[in-house]
């Protein structure tokens, strides 16, 4: 995409990077004072991570992974 500010989360090409966390809750909370918005929701992915991708600087995709157990 030659605009990646509003690519969806799936689009092809280095337009995210993904960040694993220690509780996502807590990291979200943290990046929306500073202007992040969540992109949809956090979901969980079997047993195993909870996921979500928030629009952090630049409206760069920013995916945060907490692995879970």
């Amino acid at each position: 995409m030659a605009d990646h500010r509003n690519a969806p989360v799936n689009a092809l090409g280095y337009l995210r990077v993904m960040f694993t966390v220690d509780d996502i809750d807590d990291t979200l909370e943290r990046l929306r004072k500073r202007g992040a918005e969540l992109v949809s929701e956090v979901v969980r992915y079997q047993d195993v991570y909870r996921l979500c991708y928030i629009r952090g600087p630049e409206a760069l995709l920013i995916g945060l992974a907490q692995e879970l157990g």
